[in-house]
This record gives structure tokens, sequence and C-alpha cells, in this order.
């Protein structure tokens, strides 16, 4: 690639006009227009009637708050509001509801969702034969010898008691080749066809930070990590810039009815990032972004070239840490461990990055100015990259990295004394003891009481952000402060008991912690005058609520600078 200064990558990239379009974002509440307030200076917007939990440590609950110009004008009590209201003043009564700061996902994939939603066969069904269908009726309205694609699947939630494999889609799709991802993202399943055109055998070595499934000396059809690489090169892309335009106001409208005001997108190319600038000119970009350009991608290299660095754009949409993957994963049970998997002794989980490439990321991400963030599930990864992020801050230190430990799922004390040493922001998933629950006996019930270590955490005071990896977890916040208080699945089972939290540290969690992550906590993450004015109006109070059944509380209005974008 040639040599591109900043104007240049900006005019490229449409950052240029997108960040001068996103700029007016902070007044008119992130894409479309808000409130233009009154003339003599009086609130744009005052909610009255509600009990307020703010998050701010300072003024914890209050009965009401003033927003003018996108952001927070004041909080107090319902006559000192009232006053600060006029004629062109928009007034909502919130009838003695609950408000909270909007919802911050810290780890997220909205861009590729949402166009998956719109062009993939969503396999998110509960029976083998319900799957079949599913492929066969793609196949017969794709063109022959294309591929059909699905996402969503699950392999421990199908009725039959067994993973969808090979012979299955077989039968459904003979001739056309098939991949079906499982929503935890790590590892794909594929037909005979698929197999046959990237000429891949059952003697087919596994390559280093992958593998091929077999059974009684066939393939199975799952593939895992990188060893999927051969056959995803002959996956087309499969989306148009309009498609994924589109993708970005359908996961909008999804994320804005749970109540979520800012993503962190981990991973993101150049068209994700297109995407969601062109879905801001069409007034579709319903929450705050962060984004995370992928470790090794034209993205990240167009953006150190032109000399952009972590935070550049504004509150709307700014540029993030650079994101790499250093294991597999905890929902798919191939996440690296010093210890071996429940019933499989010699299985101790996949790395895709050795401890020598590891470094040579971090550092390259510090010299380059990025906060980076390293998906490191298993406790064998995360100390790899503790090691990478303590030999760089000795080496060339920094004021306040917050180095990432994306997921970070399962830990122990001297791990926990490092992060916390280090000043590391672990973003473990906050929906999956919830929505996961058969996969945990996998891990047994003493490695339970270190994953997903929410209160382990909180007591070394470290400040953890909430995240959902949606596709692999649920994005909705409310199921994950019932997750993270109750730690019990979805048939009431309870999984690691000791880390349970209290509903005011849960909201903490998906609000003000995931701003700090993103160097945003004096922006955003609270209801406190002065910052911008997101927030949630719920139907019901989940401090009082009964803890099992939180995630059914009502989302009734969403807003985002104070602009509407969801209400019930």
């Amino acid at each position: 690639m040639s040599e591109v200064n900043r104007r240049e990558f900006m005019a490229l990239s449409g950052l240029a006009a997108g960040g001068a379009a996103l700029a007016g974002c902070a007044t008119q509440g992130g894409g479309g227009r808000g409130a233009a307030g009154d003339a003599g200076g009086h609130a744009d917007q005052v909610v009255t009637n509600a009990t307020v939990y703010t998050v701010d440590d300072a003024n914890p609950e209050a009965e009401a708050f003033a927003v003018k110009s996108g952001r927070f004008l004041a909080v107090g009590s319902n006559d000192d509001i009232a006053n600060l209201a006029g004629p062109g003043t928009e007034r909502i009564d919130a009838g003695g509801g609950t408000v909270v700061p909007g919802f911050i996902d810290a780890h997220n994939h909205p861009s590729s969702a949402g166009m998956r939603h719109l062009t993939q066969v969503d396999m998110n069904i509960r029976t083998i034969e319900g799957m079949k269908s599913a492929l066969r009726e793609r196949a017969q309205n794709t063109p022959a010898g294309e591929w059909v694609v699905g996402f969503l699947y699950d392999d421990t939630k199908i009725e039959e008691g067994r993973p969808l494999n090979r012979l299955d889609i077989d039968e459904a799709v003979p001739d056309h080749p098939v991949q079906v991802t499982h929503r935890g993202g790590h590892t794909s399943v594929y037909n005979s066809r698929a197999f046959e055109l990237a000429g891949i055998t059952v003697d087919t070595p596994d390559p280093p930070g992958g593998h091929f499934y077999r059974e009684n000396g066939e393939l199975t059809g799952k593939v895992a990590s990188l060893a999927r690489r051969p056959l995803q090169r002959l996956v087309p892309g499969g989306s148009t810039r309009e498609d994924r335009q589109a993708g970005v106001a359908l996961i909008g409208q999804l994320m804005s009815a749970a109540g979520i005001t800012s993503v962190h997108e981990t991973g993101g190319s150049s068209q994700g990032l297109t995407a969601l600038q062109d879905a801001y000119d069409a007034g579709d970009l319903r929450f705050r972004m962060y984004y995370f350009p992928s470790g090794g991608g034209g993205l990240f290299a167009a953006l150190k070239q032109a000399g952009i660095r972590t935070g550049f754009g504004d509150e709307n949409l700014r540029i993030g840490a650079v994101k790499y993957s250093a294991d597999g994963s905890a929902s798919e049970r191939t996440m690296a461990m010093r210890t071996p998997y429940v019933g499989r002794p010699d299985d101790y989980g996949i790395s895709t990055m050795s401890q020598e490439d590891i470094h040579e990321a971090v550092d390259d991400a510090v010299r380059a100015g990025f906060q980076i963030g390293i998906h490191a599930n298993g406790d064998k990864t995360i100390d790899m990259c503790l090691n990478a992020y303590e030999r760089v801050q000795r080496e060339m230190p920094q004021a306040d990295p917050r180095f990432r430990l994306e997921h970070c799922s399962l830990v122990d004390d001297e791990l926990l004394q490092r992060i916390k040493d280090i000043g590391a922001i672990p973003t473990p998933f906050y929906t999956y003891i919830h929505f996961h629950g058969n996969k945990w006996g996998e891990y047994g019930p003493e490695k339970m009481e270190w994953m997903f270590a929410h209160r382990r955490f909180l007591d070394y005071d470290i400040p953890v952000a909430g995240a959902s990896d949606y596709p692999p977890g649920p994005f909705e916040a409310l199921m994950a402060i019932q997750s993270m208080v109750t730690r019990t699945d979805m048939q009431g089972r309870e999984w690691g008991p000791s880390q349970k939290i209290s509903v005011p540290e849960a909201l903490r969690i998906c609000t003000i912690n995931g701003a700090h992550a993103s160097f945003e906590e004096h922006i955003k993450g609270s209801i406190t005058a002065g910052k911008l004015a997101d927030y949630v109006i719920l139907g019901d109070d989940p401090h009082t609520a009964d803890p099992h059944a939180i995630k059914e509380i009502e989302v009734v209005r969403t807003v985002v600078g104070g602009r509407t974008t969801h209400l019930a």
C-alpha cells in the first residue's frame, strides 16, 4: 500500500465526512434529529417521577433529571428539575418507573452480526431435522455450486442430544458446499462437498492452532479455529455495502430494544466501519461505537500508516483498541487451559498465538499508540497475555494503558493479582452462565468457581466490564444482570455460586465499567450532570424484582443523547 497521510486516510475511509456529521451527534443524540431546545435556555427534555439509579457515587439516587444539547443538564428532585422546563421542553413522566444509565456492551460484533441476520441461514434451531430443513430450503433458492452458510448453531441445545455432523448436511444439501458456524464463532461444521473443494481428507494433518474432528476413521464435519482457514477462503463474502448498512440498522433496532446505548465492536474491518458511517448518514446508528480494528488486517495497517491512534473520532464513533485472538472458545470448549477438560484427559484446548506472537503484537500496538485487546479465555492464555503486558510496561511504560483481556474466562488468585497490578481490563461473558448452562459440565464444578469470576474481579478492585460477544452470547443486559446475580442457567442449575454479585454491582459492570474500558468514564456510564444523556427506562426495578425474573423486565424506553431510539 502506498503511503497515506492522515487527511488522505480520512477522505478514503469516509471519516472526514463521517466525523463532521458525527460531531453533530453529540447534541442531536446519535444519528438523526433530536429536540432543538428552547431559545430561552430551558431544558430540551425533562424526566420526572422516576426512581433514578445514577451509578454516580456522589449522587446515587434521584427523582428526575433534565437534558440539554444531548447531555444531562441537572439531576435531582422533581421540584428542582421542573423549574428547568420551558414551552419547548419534551416532558417525560416516568410514572414511578426505574431509570438507569444506558447499558454498555464492551465486547460485541454488531456490524457483522446484523449483516449475517440478513444474508445467512439462522440456525438457532433446536432439532437436527429442523436445521436440515432450513439448509435444504436455502439450497433450493441458491444457484448450483454456490455456498450455503448458516450461523447461530449451538451444539448443546439440540433435542436429539447430539451435534450436527457432515452426514446430516450431506443428506440435506448434497450438491452445494455448506458451512454452519457455531454461535461461539470458533468452530464450524462442513459437508463433504465443502471438504472436496478445499482438498481436505481424513488424512489431512491438523495445522497449528486448529483441529479437524474425526470419528471411526472419517471426518465428522466439525473443524476448529485455524484449521478452518482453507475452507473459509472459499466462502464468498456474500454481502453488499447496502446489506451491511441494513445490517447495522437491524442490529441497532434489536440492541436498542434491549437498552444498549454503547457498543465496543471487537475485530472490525474497513467494511464494517463504512457500514457504521452509512447507517449514521441514514439516521440509523442507534448506539455509540468504540471500534476495534483487527490485528493484522488492512484497516489496522492503514490506521497506523496514517498516524491514527486509539481515541480518534468523537463520542459517537471512536477508534478503539486493536484486537487479536490467542486461543479457542469457552462456549465451544476449545479454550487453552493449564488443566484438561472433564472427560478428555489429553485435551487442554487450542492456542492460536505463541508467546512470541503475543509479545510482537503488544509491542507493535504500544509503539503505534493503540490500546490492545487480546481474546484470552483460558488461564494458560491469560498468563501469556499478562507476560507481554508486563514486559512492554517495563520497556515502554505508559501512564494508563488499560490493556484489555477479552473474555478472561478462567482465572486464579495469582492471575487476578497480576491483572490488578498491571491495571488490565477483563471483559468476561456476562450472559453465559444463564444461557450456556449445558456446556459447563465439561469444565466441572471446581473450574466454574473461577470462570466468569465477577465476584473475584470486584473483590480485587478490578473494574471488570460487561460483555456479550454477540453472536456467541445474548446481548440482553437484563439477562446479564440476572446471570451475574443468580449464577443459574435456564434449567435452574447453579454454576459457581461463589461468584454471585449484587444488582448494584452488576449495574455498574453494565454501565460505568464499560465506559472505563474505553477511557470514556468522564463522558458516559452514569446519570451525571455534564455527561452524555444516555439512559434507559425500565418497566420494573431489578433491585426489588425476583432475581430469577430480571431478564423478563420490559425495556420501556432507550435514549441516546436525548434522542429516543426505542419505545415499547
